[in-house]
């Protein structure tokens, strides 16, 4: 039964998405590529220990919004992300095999009931996961794992103007972390396994456009775990409440255009799952890049 839930869940995920693109005329669209590249190599008699290495990451980015009716309105985020560094012995001088620097797919539509009041309902999908799954170089695993955000509660927007909006939502999550298992003795074949839990959820997504060329986008994840289907394999041990500590995903992105195809990009992140880690989790970078804009 969850195998079924989760084929039409995926299904309707890909509908959403592609709606945009057979009906591209009726929805409000932005989409953007971006590639960054960073490189640098040394001769063979150079001396001081220095090592050549090239680092690149490729960016897709969109947003589709649509007023379905006239209480409906549907909002589909596409974030995609993919690089690599690859690195020269210092000694050797021969080029190492590319490790993975940044890997993200995240897809999420959000759809807004607009009944003029104060507050409004709201319904959203969210699916998580990556390209490659590198944690054992030895057997690679790609879209794993998976997590899967179905959620529902009140929302408010505050709406300045087309291009700067704050979306305030909070209402209850239930998430489902699919998760293919490499197994013992020889660690070849995957098991799929399932996580599931449920809890409040609290977001909080943010546009600003500050100038002509200088923009903002951010995001605000709260969440607190109210019942989790894997507790009991944690009993009596150290960790066996971590499942019910806050979660916290915050997102800040700020580019700043310095042509039309030209672009800096900065990006911060802070995470914090204490049954991953416990303490928080930050990752920066600072890139110079091409970016075209495809709508």
């Amino acid at each position: 039964m969850k195998s079924f839930f989760r084929v039409i869940f995926v299904s309707l995920m890909a509908i959403i998405f592609i709606l945009p693109i057979a009906q591209s005329a009726n929805w409000e669209k932005t989409f953007d590529l971006s590639l960054n590249a960073t490189q640098s190599s040394y001769s063979d008699n150079w001396t001081g220990g220095e090592a050549g290495n090239l680092s690149w990451t490729a960016n897709a980015n969109g947003i589709f919004t649509k007023q379905m009716t006239s209480v409906l309105n549907l909002k589909n985020t596409v974030k995609l992300a993919f690089g690599q560094t690859h690195s020269q012995d210092k000694d050797t001088k021969n080029w190492s095999k590319p490790t993975k620097s940044t890997d993200k797919i995240d897809l999420e539509s959000v759809g807004l009931f607009k009944l003029q009041s104060f507050i409004d309902p709201y319904a959203a999908l969210r699916l998580e996961s990556q390209f490659l799954d590198a944690s054992v170089t030895a057997h690679k695993r790609y879209f794993n794992p998976i997590l899967l955000t179905q959620s529902a509660g009140i929302a408010k927007e505050f709406k300045k103007n087309e291009k700067n909006n704050v979306l305030l939502r909070l209402g209850f999550a239930v998430k489902e972390n699919i998760n293919r298992v490499l197994q013992p003795p020889d660690s070849t074949t995957a098991k799929s396994e399932t996580a599931t839990d449920g809890g409040i959820e609290y977001v909080a997504d943010a546009k600003f456009v500050l100038s002509d060329k200088l923009g903002y986008l951010g995001k605000l994840t709260v969440y607190k775990a109210l019942f989790y289907s894997k507790k009991d394999d944690f009993m009596g041990k150290p960790e066996q409440d971590y499942w019910k500590e806050v979660d916290i995903n915050w997102e800040n992105g700020l580019t700043a255009s310095i042509s039309k195809y030209v672009q800096v990009v900065f990006y911060a992140q802070l995470l914090y799952d204490k049954q991953i880690s416990l303490k928080g989790r930050l990752k920066q970078t600072l890139s110079l890049g091409l970016t075209y804009k495809l709508l």
